[in-house]
């Protein structure tokens, strides 16, 4: 396993355990790692010990973020996150392909991809000349290059780098201060772009119910909207894992639910691990 794998096979285990409050022990032996050893690649990783993110993971803790959140419109107003938690889906833009591309699958479209390595994982990420189409987790790179070509069967796909990839790839790096805007160009409905478009006022560190955000777009088809989250063809720059059950579970998520909670308690870790006070 490399670092993130054990790290993403600690927090399945947290997230599955959390009620039980496991020890330190308990969870480096899930990894095969020693107590010392674990806590310090974690904490390299998150900023915070396995506990503190622990607390993180918690139900009654998601809730209070629920409880927190007046409305998206009032969240993405606040500016007062810091560091690598600021509000960088201010800087996404998101334009959809046109009727024809969208119905045609891609056809006389010039894909360029590449795979890259992050904190949470290996990706794929794919542009078109006018902004990023794809980004995701992936296991293996046959079958993420055989998913991104059933997304665009007509398509011509270029093994490439390119500068839209690299702005969209600073979005992962810790130390990036000069975040510049990101433009998405996806393969969508008009009802999938509007609910991914809400989904960019959810700051990080925070997170909203489903219905919450249905309530946002004046919708009252609670699950389309679930099903337009799940949808999402770009990982991470529109926030879904930031959607969650009213009840404070965190529930499924296209690329694992230890992914999701991972990408959630990561964020809330980065606002907080500079913070000596207790949790409330």
């Amino acid at each position: 396993m490399n670092d993130y794998q054990r790290i993403e096979k600690a927090i399945a285990y947290i997230q599955q355990n959390f009620l039980a409050q496991p020890e330190l022990d308990d969870i480096a032996k899930q990894v095969h790692l020693s107590p010392f050893h674990f806590q310090r690649l974690f904490k390299e990783w998150a900023g915070v010990t396995p506990k503190k993110f622990l607390q993180y993971l918690s139900i009654e803790y998601a809730k209070k973020l629920l409880k927190k959140n007046l409305s998206l419109l009032d969240a993405s107003l606040e500016t007062g996150l810091s560091g690598t938690s600021r509000l960088h889906d201010l800087f996404v833009t998101v334009e959809g392909m046109t009727p024809g591309e969208y119905k045609n699958g891609g056809e006389n479209l010039t894909l360029h991809y590449r795979y890259a390595s992050t904190l949470f994982g290996n990706i794929i990420i794919a542009s078109t000349s006018k902004g990023i189409c794809h980004l995701a987790f992936i296991d293996d790179e046959v079958s993420a290059l055989e998913g991104l070509q059933q997304m665009f069967p007509k398509a011509v796909l270029l093994n490439k780098k390119d500068a839209l990839q690299e702005k969209a790839l600073k979005i992962f790096s810790p130390e990036s201060g000069d975040l510049e805007q990101i433009k998405l160009h996806l393969k969508a409905t008009p009802f999938q772009l509007k609910v991914w478009q809400s989904l960019l006022k959810i700051p990080p560190g925070r997170v909203e119910s489903y219905s919450a955000v249905a309530a946002h777009i004046r919708s009252k088809a609670v699950r389309a909207v679930g099903s337009a989250i799940a949808k999402n063809p770009v990982a991470y720059l529109i926030p879904c894992h930031r959607v969650i059950q009213s009840t404070g579970c965190f529930g499924q998520y296209r690329w694992g639910s230890a992914k999701k909670a991972s990408l959630i308690g990561w964020e809330v870790a980065q606002i907080h691990k500079d913070d000596v006070r207790p949790l409330a």
